[in-house]
């Protein structure tokens, strides 16, 4: 396989075991800062994927909800496969912290009593959400969270 500039285009996604939650690099910055983006599997690529409606609505209640239990949370966005997020946080190292931030925010989902910034004014397609489906999400990923280190 040709090496790619992106790094998920170099993981072999026949050979992954979803859910996980794996490092997927550091960029440092000038000053020192480092980013550290990590893979948020939910489904088994090229098997699953997340309805758009519930990953929408995940999307929103873990960026919105991640924010509470961490301060450096730079983006949490869905990867157009539709099987998983991208967490991005700045200058924290510790796997385990970002796996209980992760844990943390999906319980904040099961809690959740709507969609936060679901109207046309916060949102681009307002339309396109589902509370029970993020929740369904949310309660997958918590059932399997013995298994988040395996990525293979």
């Amino acid at each position: 396989m040709t090496q790619m500039n992106v790094e998920s285009f170099n993981l072999d996604h026949t050979k992954v075991k979803a859910p996980y939650i794996r490092l997927v690099g550091v960029t440092e910055g000038d000053k020192g800062d480092k980013i550290y983006k990590y893979d948020i599997r939910v489904k088994q690529p090229n098997q699953e994927h997340m309805d758009m409606p519930a990953l929408h609505s995940l999307e929103h209640l873990m960026a919105e909800n991640s924010r509470n239990h961490h301060d450096r949370i730079i983006d949490i966005g869905p990867m157009g496969c539709q099987t998983g997020f991208y967490l991005a946080v700045l200058n924290d190292d510790s796997y385990e912290n970002i796996l209980q931030v992760v844990e943390n925010t999906l319980k904040d989902v099961l809690n959740a009593t709507e969609v936060p910034a679901c109207n046309e004014v916060q949102c681009g397609f307002a339309a396109s959400h589902s509370l029970e489906g993020a929740q369904e999400l949310a309660r997958e990923l918590l059932n399997k969270r013995n298994e988040w280190t395996e990525v293979f």
